[in-house]
């Protein structure tokens, strides 16, 4: 840390500032290019099922840019997307054979070697999710979504030096903590960013519980919030029909671009999830039915299939899994007390007109806790109406996630 500077943090914006000042001009064309090629696609004046897809992923690809280790293949400045160059290298060449070695003949080997060890399955699961979300929930109601959105990322900070306390390094920490966001996609990326040695465990002890806090979740909400607040009504916010699919796709695509520009070695899942958002808006039809059938359905099928098939003897009596175990545990239990400290601010904002049953929702996997917000307020009060609240805190607290994953990376690789 003893070189540290800020704008190591974004490392998107400090790659720009040291490429050749050509380089930089045009990779801005080519962003402005790529918003304008989307919003050529969205009036039909170009083909939206190309322009549209073609015209994000040209603006994301631009503001991506990234430094890489020099004994890594790339050299320099590259992205996590794609190596564009034809030429294969030397070592690739070499290595050709133990690749087709590593897939072996067994039939999910290739399936975890193709897409969990390199991400490519919660890029897909983003996707997905991305082509459910609304994000006019955040755009009515920002400043509360925001701010229990951060609250809710609390297990997933202070999890952290506790778990170096337990003995692990400061990358195994983070990757650890990051179950505390409550996003598996983030917690796959994270831990096979920083430990890659305990992805495996890691990963598994995220779905486990991410199933199972929501069983818990409820007793947590009651536990820390009395009936009469729990009942407090709350009428579904004006205005959100009135925010127009194209106002929705500017501002997706805006803050696509932003966020990969700072965090360029978040970018594939920022990207994934804001391309789902995208085509959901943009109305294309046969996207929309690919991401949110085939797309997401299959990848969430082989996602808890090859987790399930991971969780031999051999992993799980680990001596390292156990404080894993405790510690998942801690990282979300903190989050969801988190999250309705959030509500509590509110609360005491609006003068007890806000309900914080809504901060739980802000423990980002999508939509499950917004439903468990709604379905504990309906058992106290069957007329209010915490949905559209609990949407908004649930897509931001997915984002919120995105960039502290980027952050935690950024500052620790």
């Amino acid at each position: 840390m003893e070189n540290f500077h800020v704008l190591s943090l974004f490392e998107g914006v400090s790659a720009l500032l040291q490429m050749p000042i050509s380089v930089a001009i045009g990779r801005i064309v080519l962003v402005l290019l790529g918003f304008l090629m989307i919003y050529l696609g969205r009036k039909g004046t170009l083909e939206p099922l190309l322009m549209i897809p073609m015209g994000l992923g040209m603006a994301t690809i631009n503001v991506s840019t990234m430094f890489f280790d020099p004994l890594n293949l790339h050299h320099g400045l590259g992205n996590l997307f794609v190596e564009p160059q034809a030429g294969a290298t030397t070592d690739a060449v070499r290595n050709a054979a133990d690749l087709m070695t590593i897939m072996q003949i067994d039939w999910l080997q290739p399936i975890y070697t193709f897409t969990f060890s390199n991400g490519l399955i919660a890029c897909f699961v983003f996707m997905g999710i991305g082509s459910l979300l609304d994000i006019g929930y955040v755009i009515a109601r920002p400043f509360s979504s925001m701010l229990i959105a951060l609250f809710a990322e609390l297990g997933t900070v202070f999890t952290l030096p506790i778990a170096e306390f337990f003995g692990f390094s400061t990358k195994q920490a983070a990757a650890i903590s990051s179950v505390g966001g409550a996003d598996g996609p983030m917690v796959l990326v994270t831990s096979l960013k920083l430990a890659p040695e305990l992805f495996v465990p890691i990963a598994i002890v995220a779905y486990l519980y991410l199933g199972l806090a929501y069983g818990a979740f409820p007793y947590l909400v009651r536990a820390l919030i009395p009936k009469h607040i729990r009942s407090i009504k709350m009428d579904p916010p004006k205005g959100i029909a009135d925010i127009s699919s194209g106002k929705k796709i500017a501002i997706a695509v805006v803050a696509c671009v932003v966020l990969c520009f700072l965090l360029p070695v978040a970018a594939p899942l920022i990207f994934c999830l804001f391309f789902g958002v995208v085509i959901r808006e943009s109305g294309i039809r046969q996207f929309v039915e690919l991401l949110q059938g085939p797309v997401l359905y299959l990848s969430t099928m082989f996602l808890g299939m090859t987790l399930g098939i991971l969780c031999d003897a051999g992993t799980i009596m680990d001596p390292k899994v156990l404080p894993l175990l405790l510690l998942g545990m801690f990282s979300l239990t903190l989050s969801g007390v988190g999250g309705i400290m959030g509500g509590y601010v509110m609360y005491f904002i609006t003068k007890g007109k806000y309900n914080p049953v809504i901060g739980i929702a802000g423990v980002s996997c999508v939509p499950s806790t917004a439903k468990v917000a709604q379905k504990i307020v309906s058992k106290d009060n069957p007329f209010s109406m915490i949905m559209p609240y609990a949407l908004g805190a649930n897509v931001t607290g997915v984002i919120t996630t995105a960039i502290i994953t980027g952050l935690f990376i950024n500052l620790l690789k």
